[in-house]
């Protein structure tokens, strides 16, 4: 059997485009000839998530997973497929699952093995009525990472003043609406006015453009009395404006900072605020917090079917289109979870 695959073919210096990924052919070994223990996937959706970008340098940042080899198969993106043959116990073909081994059109995956502290471990989906591709977005790690965001700075209780920073990506648009729907007065950012007017016209929410207004001004214009909570996707200034319009005892949920990826780290000048005004700021990966998964799912689904959660998403078709995804959603371009539909 015959397959195909996408590699990296250079580290990218500054924006990611597709002079920097090969797509490679692969053999797939015989349905009836898989190791004991393997199951063999058809893969149709497969994830595209900034913190990928991270894995594109020379080497990754300190604790996180490793960077991608030049020339060999990418682990570790996580991807929605159906399994062709197998020989793991509770695995059959027919079986939707998602694993850890995306940007593929085929995956030969060991039943068992951890990936990606356990979020990326082989497992077997009930998708009922749900789009399979939601087990990407809001049934999954996206979802669990927006929740377990929250969870970390005491936010799973509402009446408190959030601000969330690229609101209208895959992590931040899932925020904007779990902490509305618990209750939270929300405030959003965003890059363009098309996704301004999303955010406010119909997810409900304060909506300011980041690039047509300046930070500090927007947010003392929607939160006046200050940010009890802040969502940080962005990092660099947007964490130092944050720092600047924290309330007293504020917590911040640094999840990303998508402003470094592709440019020099800028740090916030101002971190002594975090000491001053006894804030607390809490790194996460939602990774990490696998034991809210199930937790998240429930609430997140019932949310769906009532219509008081939506997940926008854009989808690219075809495995060639993967790196013009990336570099889209870097560039902010894309809106809600970014996907390449495989087949």
């Amino acid at each position: 059997m015959k397959s195909r695959a996408l590699q990296v073919a250079a580290h990218p210096r500054g924006e990611v485009g597709p002079e920097h990924f090969e797509v490679v052919p692969v053999e797939l070994p015989d349905p009836d000839q898989l190791a004991a223990g393997s199951v063999l996937v058809r893969n149709t959706w497969t994830s595209v998530d900034p913190g990928m970008r991270l894995r594109l340098r020379p080497a990754a940042p300190d604790g996180y997973f490793t960077a991608f080899d030049l020339h060999a198969p990418m682990d570790g993106i996580l991807t929605i497929g159906e399994v062709v043959a197998s020989r793991a116990d509770g695995f059959a073909p027919g079986d939707v699952v998602w694993h850890s081994l995306g940007w593929r059109e085929h995956a030969v995956v060991r039943a068992g093995e951890s990936a990606m502290n356990g979020v990326g471990t082989l497992r077997v989906l009930d998708p009922g009525d749900a789009p399979h591709q939601h087990f990407l977005g809001p049934l999954g790690p996206m979802g669990l990472t927006a929740y377990a965001g929250l969870a970390v700075v005491d936010g799973l209780s509402g009446g408190r003043v959030l601000w969330v920073s690229a609101a209208a990506g895959a992590v931040g648009s899932l925020v904007v609406q779990i902490a509305r729907n618990l209750g939270h007065r929300v405030v959003a950012s965003a890059g363009s006015d098309e996704k301004v007017a999303w955010l406010r016209d119909d997810l409900g929410v304060a909506a300011f453009n980041h690039r047509s207004e300046p930070l500090g001004e927007a947010l003392a214009r929607l939160a006046p009395e200050g940010i009890d909570l802040y969502f940080d996707n962005v990092g660099g200034e947007h964490l130092e404006a944050a720092l600047d319009a924290m309330a007293m005892h504020g917590r911040i949920a640094l999840c990303g900072s998508i402003s470094d990826y592709e440019s020099e780290p800028t740090g916030p000048r101002n971190i002594f605020l975090a000491t001053a005004k006894h804030l607390t700021l809490s790194g996460f990966r939602g990774s990490l917090h696998l034991d809210l998964l199930e937790e998240m799912q429930e609430r997140v689904a019932g949310w769906i079917r009532d219509g008081r959660l939506v997940a926008p998403e854009t989808v690219y078709d075809g495995l060639e289109q993967a790196p013009r995804a990336m570099a889209d959603m870097l560039a902010g371009r894309t809106t809600g979870k970014t996907l390449v539909r495989l087949g």
